[in-house]
Protein backbone atom coordinates (compact mmCIF):
# COMPACT_ATOMS: atom_id res chain seq x y z
CA UNK A 1 0.00 0.00 0.00
CA UNK A 2 1.17 3.51 -0.82
CA UNK A 3 0.05 6.60 1.14
CA UNK A 4 0.31 10.22 0.04
CA UNK A 5 -0.38 13.79 1.03
CA UNK A 6 -1.04 16.21 -1.85
CA UNK A 7 -0.03 19.83 -1.33
CA UNK A 8 0.74 23.01 -3.24
CA UNK A 9 3.58 23.63 -0.76
CA UNK A 10 6.88 22.51 -2.31
CA UNK A 11 9.10 22.09 0.72
CA UNK A 12 7.44 20.15 3.54
CA UNK A 13 9.93 17.86 5.26
CA UNK A 14 8.04 16.80 8.40
CA UNK A 15 4.28 16.44 8.81
CA UNK A 16 3.25 17.25 12.37
CA UNK A 17 -0.13 16.15 13.74
CA UNK A 18 -2.82 18.83 13.54
CA UNK A 19 -6.03 19.02 15.51
CA UNK A 20 -8.96 18.00 13.30
CA UNK A 21 -11.81 20.37 12.55
CA UNK A 22 -14.25 17.57 11.69
CA UNK A 23 -16.97 17.19 14.29
CA UNK A 24 -16.88 13.38 14.11
CA UNK A 25 -13.27 13.25 15.37
CA UNK A 26 -11.78 13.90 18.80
CA UNK A 27 -10.74 17.58 18.67
CA UNK A 28 -7.96 16.98 21.21
CA UNK A 29 -6.01 14.37 19.20
CA UNK A 30 -3.74 15.73 16.49
CA UNK A 31 -3.51 13.74 13.26
CA UNK A 32 -1.36 13.47 10.15
CA UNK A 33 -3.64 12.70 7.21
CA UNK A 34 -2.79 10.57 4.19
CA UNK A 35 -4.71 9.21 1.23
CA UNK A 36 -4.29 5.81 -0.36
CA UNK A 37 -3.32 5.46 -4.00
CA UNK A 38 -6.77 4.29 -5.11
CA UNK A 39 -8.38 7.53 -3.89
CA UNK A 40 -5.49 9.83 -4.80
CA UNK A 41 -7.28 11.18 -7.93
CA UNK A 42 -9.75 12.95 -5.61
CA UNK A 43 -6.87 15.22 -4.60
CA UNK A 44 -5.19 15.88 -7.95
CA UNK A 45 -6.75 19.34 -8.19
CA UNK A 46 -5.92 22.70 -6.60
CA UNK A 47 -6.57 22.46 -2.85
CA UNK A 48 -9.59 24.77 -2.75
CA UNK A 49 -11.13 23.52 -6.00
CA UNK A 50 -14.70 22.32 -5.49
CA UNK A 51 -15.17 18.88 -6.98
CA UNK A 52 -17.41 15.88 -7.16
CA UNK A 53 -15.53 12.62 -7.34
CA UNK A 54 -16.86 9.10 -7.59
CA UNK A 55 -15.68 5.59 -8.28
CA UNK A 56 -17.01 2.11 -8.85
CA UNK A 57 -17.27 -0.17 -5.83
CA UNK A 58 -18.23 -3.84 -5.67
CA UNK A 59 -21.77 -2.72 -4.73
CA UNK A 60 -22.12 -0.40 -7.75
CA UNK A 61 -25.10 -1.32 -9.88
CA UNK A 62 -24.86 -1.71 -13.64
CA UNK A 63 -27.45 1.08 -13.99
CA UNK A 64 -25.25 3.49 -12.01
CA UNK A 65 -22.20 2.44 -13.97
CA UNK A 66 -23.94 3.31 -17.23
CA UNK A 67 -25.55 6.46 -15.82
CA UNK A 68 -22.41 8.04 -14.38
CA UNK A 69 -19.60 6.90 -16.67
CA UNK A 70 -19.12 7.51 -20.38
CA UNK A 71 -16.97 4.41 -20.91
CA UNK A 72 -17.01 0.80 -19.77
CA UNK A 73 -13.29 0.96 -18.93
CA UNK A 74 -13.37 3.99 -16.62
CA UNK A 75 -13.75 3.35 -12.88
CA UNK A 76 -13.17 6.83 -11.39
CA UNK A 77 -14.36 10.34 -12.26
CA UNK A 78 -13.47 13.86 -11.11
CA UNK A 79 -15.77 16.75 -12.00
CA UNK A 80 -14.82 20.41 -11.54
CA UNK A 81 -16.42 23.72 -12.51
CA UNK A 82 -15.36 25.70 -15.61
CA UNK A 83 -13.99 28.53 -13.46
CA UNK A 84 -11.39 26.18 -11.93
CA UNK A 85 -10.00 24.61 -15.08
CA UNK A 86 -7.32 27.27 -15.79
CA UNK A 87 -6.21 27.14 -12.17
CA UNK A 88 -6.03 23.36 -12.42
CA UNK A 89 -3.89 23.55 -15.56
CA UNK A 90 -1.55 26.05 -13.90
CA UNK A 91 -1.17 24.44 -10.47
CA UNK A 92 1.80 22.34 -9.45
CA UNK A 93 1.14 19.70 -6.82
CA UNK A 94 3.66 17.97 -4.63
CA UNK A 95 2.84 14.42 -3.62
CA UNK A 96 4.52 13.53 -0.39
CA UNK A 97 4.74 9.79 0.01
CA UNK A 98 4.81 8.18 3.44
CA UNK A 99 5.89 4.85 4.82
CA UNK A 100 2.47 3.36 5.71
CA UNK A 101 3.79 1.98 9.01
CA UNK A 102 2.18 3.93 11.83
CA UNK A 103 -0.94 4.89 9.87
CA UNK A 104 -4.37 3.44 10.53
CA UNK A 105 -7.50 3.46 8.35
CA UNK A 106 -9.74 6.39 9.27
CA UNK A 107 -12.31 6.16 6.45
CA UNK A 108 -12.34 3.18 4.09
CA UNK A 109 -14.76 4.71 1.56
CA UNK A 110 -12.66 7.89 1.27
CA UNK A 111 -9.29 6.13 1.53
CA UNK A 112 -8.18 8.27 4.49
CA UNK A 113 -5.43 7.09 6.82
CA UNK A 114 -4.20 8.89 9.92
CA UNK A 115 -1.20 8.84 12.22
CA UNK A 116 -0.92 10.42 15.66
CA UNK A 117 2.85 10.84 15.32
CA UNK A 118 4.93 13.17 13.16
CA UNK A 119 5.77 11.69 9.75
CA UNK A 120 8.68 12.23 7.39
CA UNK A 121 8.35 11.57 3.72
CA UNK A 122 9.98 8.71 1.85
CA UNK A 123 9.56 10.41 -1.53
CA UNK A 124 8.35 13.64 -3.10
CA UNK A 125 6.72 13.57 -6.53
CA UNK A 126 6.07 16.75 -8.53
CA UNK A 127 2.99 16.97 -10.76
CA UNK A 128 2.91 19.91 -13.17
CA UNK A 129 0.08 18.62 -15.40
CA UNK A 130 -2.91 17.79 -13.21
CA UNK A 131 -5.34 16.96 -16.06
CA UNK A 132 -2.66 14.72 -17.59
CA UNK A 133 -2.03 13.02 -14.24
CA UNK A 134 -5.72 12.19 -13.92
CA UNK A 135 -5.91 10.87 -17.47
CA UNK A 136 -2.76 8.78 -16.92
CA UNK A 137 -4.53 7.16 -13.95
CA UNK A 138 -7.53 6.27 -16.12
CA UNK A 139 -9.76 8.89 -14.51
CA UNK A 140 -12.57 10.55 -16.40
CA UNK A 141 -12.15 14.33 -15.98
CA UNK A 142 -15.26 16.42 -16.57
CA UNK A 143 -15.71 20.16 -16.60
CA UNK A 144 -19.16 21.64 -15.95
CA UNK A 145 -20.72 25.00 -15.19
CA UNK A 146 -22.19 23.88 -11.84
CA UNK A 147 -21.60 20.92 -9.52
CA UNK A 148 -24.81 21.00 -7.47
CA UNK A 149 -27.02 18.63 -9.50
CA UNK A 150 -24.35 15.98 -10.05
CA UNK A 151 -23.46 16.19 -6.35
CA UNK A 152 -27.04 15.40 -5.36
CA UNK A 153 -27.34 12.64 -7.96
CA UNK A 154 -24.13 10.89 -6.95
CA UNK A 155 -25.04 10.97 -3.23
CA UNK A 156 -28.05 8.77 -3.91
CA UNK A 157 -26.15 6.32 -6.13
CA UNK A 158 -24.41 3.02 -5.39
CA UNK A 159 -21.01 4.57 -6.20
CA UNK A 160 -18.27 5.46 -3.76
CA UNK A 161 -18.16 9.26 -3.77
CA UNK A 162 -16.58 12.33 -2.23
CA UNK A 163 -17.70 15.95 -2.39
CA UNK A 164 -14.71 18.21 -1.74
CA UNK A 165 -14.62 21.96 -1.05
CA UNK A 166 -18.27 22.35 -2.03
CA UNK A 167 -18.45 25.60 -0.04
CA UNK A 168 -16.41 27.05 -2.94
CA UNK A 169 -18.83 25.78 -5.61
CA UNK A 170 -21.32 27.99 -7.38
CA UNK A 171 -24.75 28.16 -5.72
Amino acid sequence: MRLFHASEEPDITVFHPRLPSRRDLDPTVGLVWAIDEEHLPNFLTPRDCPRVTFHIRPETTEDDRRRFFSSDTVRHAVIIEHDWFDRMRNTTLYLYEFDPTGFVMQDEVAGYYVSVTAQTLIARHVITDLPGALIARGVELRITDNLRRIAEDVKSSSLGWSLCRMANAKP
